[in-house]
């Protein structure tokens, strides 16, 4: 049967992310200079610097939060300390810890570092110890006391032959320990805690540079500094601190010869405030200052979690990346092809990323939270709006792609909570706020070019528009009509005249909540609306009616606007989740579920290919739709799966083993796998070889499937027959190489010996039952029966061995060999009539079962210990016996040739 998709105009898929990989803590950054390490919560994240994306992650198991780690200095090993006080060590690029182990101190590790051999590992904990351990050998080599307070700060001397390392601690002291005695040798009082140090062997000169420094780099010698005040071949160096910026000092002048100059985004603090300032924590504030030698560039970590990178000699920008957004508000694209987005996150400062490589720029000019952005249709300008009750318009540079303030506007009396930019050419803005008016705002022709200059908005027009706060404003596609939403549950239409007059048209009513978003339809004259009522609205802009209503949220749906060329609509909400609706089915196609708190932020490309959300969680989603193409083959793959899946039955039915067996595992169907298996075991006319049948097939499945099999006790006897083809065919070279192999054969074990007991208890059970079998009489027998007794135990002394050869080599515990019988292979000591599948007889041995359905594979038939052949009507009649009671518990039993007494009957039912 073939199947019919419904073919809709998009569906979207994940294409990128943007989330917290730092949120405050130690960065490193690796040897090669290609990976940037930093601790989020309990996760150690390794950044990518060349494309910003995380690329490897390793978390603790009892998700407590890390406290400090250290990198080795060949990039092999990484060693993480958390607060449940364990050490671990790690195979980071493949996120295996290889090792864990106590870490004696008493209370958590605040720093560790590697010697330059990578095989002494530092520890300095909050408990004032410093230990040293032996990474290859795996033993505490020092215990290092003397230090008050937390030592924040340990790093070996670059020189591994004199055994010496450097310490810091909250007692504002720096200590030198000569490994050798275990002693401080040296300890100097400084300024307050350091988190970076270039200790020469005594102190030459104190240069005050009036700030909290956090790190100082040695700048090299023999290169020319000339561009940041480097005159002198004397020594240099560079100090981060509170300030902010990268300063250039001369130590024989205590001279400071540069002072970073910051980017012209950037809202400068100066006189008292800045005092004031610092004496908090200044989100500007520099926290670690790294080299990196190999591409002359300098790295700088501040306390919004942001890290630069500069490059030397001139100090230019030339990455920065984002290590944590907190809650992000509004989200839009920008740039030529979409190349960028501005984001709004819980602050006063916008963030633009270029998608390519994560890199950000953080603009400066508003002194409150951003609340809302909107961009023009031209793809370098866009316009924000605040709580600080103004709008402003911003510009992105075709060739450097830098952002800078044009514009702005402040005559709102309250925060303003949305913008809306005109869409035919870039001619005006209009702002909703908390002061329930509406204002439009009319741009130059020409906006200024210099960086310096912003042109100052006047309102051309304001109005009264809703009783409540506006939560959203838009302008039609012909720039005519302009829309609002407020909290008083209604959306209202608006004229828009070219002098800037904005004139009532009518009023939406319906929802039963405030109106979060308003959003006017591409190529229709409708209004889509939605509502913390948990609903989207369609509505005519001929007689303001509901066209349809929109129904799956659990909560309020905080953004919806128009995709597909108008087909579709795409709604967010605060449960998380984002939804897409076609309009003419009315029904949702599909769920995008990819964030955990409210998705405020909802975007499509100007090509409609694209969409970006962003969520309260932090994190930003890009999504692109799947292609024609793509549904194509998705569809060809959906409908191929089902013909297999058909094939196999057809395969099943006809009895075709081999074929069955390959197909049902490239499906990934280990119960129809196992269910192949069983039809194998249970095969009657010219039985086929399970050897032939299992090396023909993916060695890697059939053995993970044997793991899952074998913990079934109704299905060990087929797993455990699998498992003996593979063990005794394959070396275990080829096994071990597996993924996963190790794993699965232990999980092997503990099965198999729970089997092996169950069977020798049974096996014990029987022969009780034998014994019992020779000992009793039948009921009112007389006491001697001479030679007819005599008879029957001869009957039976005939018939036990066959028996017990049938138990024991069908079901013994599997430690003789397949040809250990008297009389050949313990495949040709079964009766013929003996069923080879019991589901409920426990007690098989499967390693065994399989040698005896090879016995009988090979010769075609059976012939029992004691001679006796039976003709095939015998053979066709016992075969119809044993489908009748095929789940007959018993049915072992009638394999014997003599009768049971009552008594037995009883007692082995």
């Amino acid at each position: 049967a073939r199947v019919t998709f419904l073919p809709f105009p998009y569906s979207f898929a994940v294409s990128s992310k943007i989330e917290p990989f730092y949120k405050g803590g130690k960065v490193q950054i690796s040897k090669d200079e290609k990976h940037i390490f930093c601790t989020c919560g309990s996760r150690v994240n390794v950044l990518e610097i060349s494309t910003g994306k995380i690329v490897h992650s390793v978390e603790h198991d009892d998700q407590e939060d890390i406290t400090s780690f250290a990198l080795s200095c060949d990039d092999e090993l990484l060693v993480t300390a958390s607060r449940a006080l364990l050490l671990k060590q790690w195979d980071w690029k493949q996120a295996q810890c290889t090792r864990s182990w106590r870490a004696i101190h008493t209370v958590p590790v605040a720093s560790m570092t590697f010697d330059s051999t990578s095989t002494l590992l530092a520890t300095g904990g909050c408990d004032g110890t410093i230990k040293l351990w032996d990474v290859v050998k795996q033993y505490c080599t020092h215990n290092l006391k003397g230090s008050s307070g937390v030592v924040h700060l340990v790093q070996f001397h670059p020189d591994i032959g004199r055994l010496q390392l450097f310490s810091s601690s909250l007692d504002c002291g720096i200590r030198l320990w000569d490994l050798r005695s275990s002693q401080c040798v040296y300890c100097t009082v400084h300024l307050p805690q350091q988190n970076g140090c270039n200790i020469p062997s005594k102190a030459k000169r104190t240069v005050p540079v009036y700030e909290a420094v956090e790190g100082v780099v040695l700048l090299p010698e023999n290169e020319d500094f000339s561009q940041i005040g480097v005159k002198s071949k004397d020594l240099h160096f560079i100090t981060a601190g509170s300030k902010g910026v990268l300063r250039v000092w001369e130590s024989s002048t205590a001279r400071c010869v540069h002072t970073q100059t910051l980017s012209s985004t950037f809202n400068p603090v100066s006189g008292e405030e800045e005092e004031e300032e610092q004496q908090d924590d200044d989100p500007r504030s520099l926290t670690y200052l790294l080299h990196l030698p190999i591409s002359s560039r300098l790295a700088t970590v501040t306390a919004e979690h942001n890290i630069l990178l500069y490059q030397l000699p001139a100090l230019t920008t030339q990455q920065q990346f984002v290590g944590y957004n907190d809650e992000v508000l509004d989200v839009k694209f920008l740039g030529k092809g979409d190349s960028h987005i501005v984001v709004a996150t819980n602050s006063c400062q916008l963030k633009v990323f270029e998608l390519l490589t994560n890199s950000c720029q953080i603009l400066y000019g508003h002194t409150d939270t951003v609340l809302s952005l909107d961009v023009f249709k031209k793809d370098s300008l866009f316009a924000s709006c605040a709580k600080d009750r103004s709008v402003r318009v911003w510009q992105m540079d075709s060739d450097g792609g830098q952002v800078r303030c044009v514009a702005q506007g402040s005559s709102h009396t309250n925060a303003v909570g949305s913008i809306a930019c005109s869409r035919l050419k870039s001619s005006f803005i209009v702002s909703g706020s908390q002061d329930c008016t509406v204002k439009v705002w009319d741009l130059p022709v020409d906006l200024p070019s210099t960086g310096a200059d912003i042109h100052q908005l006047t309102a051309s027009s304001t109005e009264k528009a809703h009783d409540k706060d506006i939560n959203s404003v838009a302008v039609s596609p012909n720039d005519k009509l302009l829309a609002s939403g407020s909290q008083d549950r209604t959306a209202k239409l608006w004229s828009l005249a070219e002098e800037g007059s904005v004139g009532l048209l009518g009023v939406f009513r319906g929802h039963r909540r405030g109106v979060w978003a308003v959003c006017f339809s591409p190529v229709d004259q409708v209004l889509a609306t939605s509502s913390a009522d948990g609903t989207a609205k369609l509505w005519s802009l001929q007689d303001f009616s509901c066209l349809k209503t929109f129904e799956g949220h659990d909560a309020s749906v905080l953004k919806v606007i128009f995709v597909s060329r108008g087909t579709q609509l795409l709604t967010s909400g605060s449960d998380g989740l984002v939804k897409l609706w076609t309009i003419k089915t009315n029904e949702c196609v599909k769920t995008l579920d990819a964030h955990q708190d409210k998705v405020w932020g909802l975007h499509a490309s100007r090509k409609d290919d694209k969409v970006v959300t962003a969520s309260a969680d932090s994190n930003i989603t890009v999504w692109v739709d799947v292609t024609e193409v793509e549904l194509a083959e998705e569809q060809a793959k959906q409908e191929d799966h089902i013909l297999k899946k058909q094939k196999l039955s057809n395969l099943l039915h006809e009895k075709k083993y081999l074929k069955a067996l390959g197909l049902a595992i490239s499906l990934d169907q280990p119960h129809t796998v196992l269910t192949v298996i069983k039809g194998i075991l249970s095969y009657k006319s010219s039985p086929p070889s399970l050897t032939r049948f299992c090396l023909r097939s993916p060695s890697e499945s059939l053995l993970r499937y044997c793991v899952v099999w074998n913990t079934n006790a109704r299905n060990c006897q087929d797993a455990q027959a699998v498992l003996q083809v593979l063990l005794t065919h394959l070396p275990p070279e080829e096994l071990l190489q597996y993924q996963g192999a190790r794993t699965h054969l232990e999980g092997l074990i503990p099965y198999t010996e729970r089997h092996m007991q169950r069977i020798g208890h049974l096996l014990q059970a029987s022969m009780f039952l034998n014994y019992m079998w020779q000992k009793m009489r039948v009921t009112g027998a007389p006491s001697s029966m001479g030679q007819d007794e005599d008879m029957d135990t001869s009957a039976l002394s005939q018939t036990q061995p066959f028996f017990m050869i049938d138990k024991e080599k069908g079901k013994g515990s599997g430690e003789e060999t397949p040809d250990a019988g008297d009389d050949g292979g313990s495949g040709q000591d079964e009766h013929p009539n003996c069923p080879v599948e019991d589901e409920d007889d426990d007690e098989v041995s499967v390693t065994k079962k399989a040698s005896a359905n090879d016995g009988r594979m090979e010769n075609g038939g059976v012939t029992g210990t004691n001679g006796n052949h039976h003709s095939e009507s015998e053979e066709s009649s016992d075969e119809e016996d044993m489908k009748e009671d095929e789940n007959d518990h018993t049915k072992t039993v009638k394999c014997l040739p003599v009768s049971l007494p009552p008594q037995c009957q009883t007692l082995a039912s």
